[in-house]
């Protein structure tokens, strides 16, 4: 398993795997930008995982207040709305839950739910959560996240507009995508966000190096009625402080980057179980 960060060998990756005989190549970089994007579709979500290649789903959906699934059971839940899903677990503070159809979902519960993308909208539609498409985004930093994240959304039809103190990479940004409007100034100004219309955005997604930076102008865009703030959080310990504050989805290259790695190991540990029982 090897880290492949930079875009150039990573396009040709499928022949340096061949000829270098890797299992598995990871980039951090496009690995945090997928989840980014996953969660841009599902504004409701905090986070989204894929499985199945793509046809199954699993989702972390907050409860908040006037949720009409409140109160209710698991159980309740199916008889009314009849959609096809599965609430794997719940995590209720400290703690999670395995649940039965006897569960009864609390205000401030995380649910953790596997189904297809169809179904999902359906369960976001009858909750009253399913927020509107996003459509304009508004990113602080211009890295490689940056970089994979807003070509992924160009190819989606959002408009996106990335902010970038260095003016060596808002040139090369600029070469390299052309549909992007990309902004040279600091993404913690806070004038400056306000006149380059960030109450008008749909999104904004704290990309720069510092925790601190992202968290400080996730907080200011939620303040100003951005209705999805997504940053970029690489220290644990901050990530769970700043769920406290309201920021509900937080990125880290780190993780992501072990979570693929481990969801590979464990895919080939089954492989080779299901292999011996046959």
């Amino acid at each position: 398993i090897a880290r492949v960060r930079n875009p150039i060998y990573f396009e040709q990756i499928h022949i340096l795997k061949e000829d270098l005989h890797l299992s598995m190549a990871i980039n951090p970089e496009l690995t945090v930008a997928n989840e980014i994007s996953r969660v841009l579709i599902f504004p409701s979500a905090s986070k989204v995982e894929t499985f199945v290649k793509g046809k199954i789903e699993l989702v972390e959906v907050p409860l908040r207040e006037g949720n009409p699934i409140i109160g209710m059971s698991l159980a309740e839940v199916y008889r009314k709305y009849q959609i096809k899903i599965l609430v794997c677990a719940v995590q209720r503070g400290k703690e999670v839950y395995i649940p039965d159809g006897s569960f009864v979902l609390e205000l401030g519960d995380k649910l953790h739910i596997a189904a297809t993308h169809k179904q999902l909208e359906l369960l976001f539609q009858e909750m009253g959560s399913r927020k509107k498409k996003i459509k304009k985004v508004m990113i602080g930093g211009g890295g490689r996240v940056s970089f994979y994240l807003a070509k992924q959304l160009c190819n989606m039809g959002m408009d996106v507009k990335i902010i970038e103190q260095n003016r060596k990479k808002c040139e090369s940004l600029c070469e390299q995508l052309p549909k992007v409007t990309i902004i040279h100034g600091d993404a913690t100004d806070h004038e400056l966000l306000l006149e380059e219309g960030i109450g008008e955005a749909d999104a904004f997604v704290a990309l720069t190096g510092l925790d601190e930076e992202n968290i400080i102008t996730g907080l200011f865009a939620k303040a100003q009625g951005v209705h999805k703030i997504i940053a970029k959080v690489n220290e644990d310990s901050r990530a769970q402080m700043v769920e406290s504050l309201g920021l509900d989805s937080l990125v880290s290259a780190k993780t992501a980057t072990a979570d693929a790695i481990i969801s590979y190991v464990r895919a080939r540990q089954n492989s080779y179980s299901n292999a011996n029982v046959e």
